[in-house]
């Protein structure tokens, strides 16, 4: 195990749509063309960071951070990590744990009070894995989603 951690760059389209792929199997992928053109808008982007962990020249897992300006917390941003996944044959190697642990580091290098991250796996071993990374339960989370 060869363990690089960086930000994703445009290069690393396939290789994350690859991954996401196995978050969701369910998902339908975007249209190469949809694809480029949101992989533009998230790299252009300053409020978000794509997180890869590599294992040699293989990108293995990822976690997408987002970073939110805020007027409260004396204007400390929040951040929201969100799309977090570690390809199926690497899992338990620690990968995982360290593209968020990447992610979170980042957040508070952008000042952020807090980092938040919502799952809906009930599968324990997910919520084990998230509290391992440094994650409290705490607050109820609502949501809606759009059908």
């Amino acid at each position: 195990m060869t363990l690089t951690l960086r930000l994703a760059q445009e290069r690393d389209l396939e290789a994350v749509l690859s991954l996401y792929a196995q978050l969701s199997p369910a998902d339908l992928l975007p249209s190469p063309d949809e694809a480029r053109q949101t992989w533009a808008q998230i790299l252009a982007s300053p409020m978000i960071s794509l997180h890869l962990a590599q294992d040699g020249e293989e990108v293995v897992a990822t976690c997408k951070l987002i970073v939110v300006p805020n007027l409260t917390r004396s204007q400390r941003p929040f951040g929201l990590i969100e799309n977090v996944v570690s390809a199926q044959a690497q899992r338990g190697q620690g990968f995982g744990k360290a593209v968020v642990r990447a992610a979170i580091e980042h957040a508070w290098s952008a000042g952020c009070y807090k980092v938040m991250l919502m799952t809906g796996r009930t599968d324990p071993a997910v919520l084990a894995f998230y509290e391992a990374c440094g994650f409290q339960r705490g607050k109820t989370a609502f949501q809606i989603r759009r059908s």
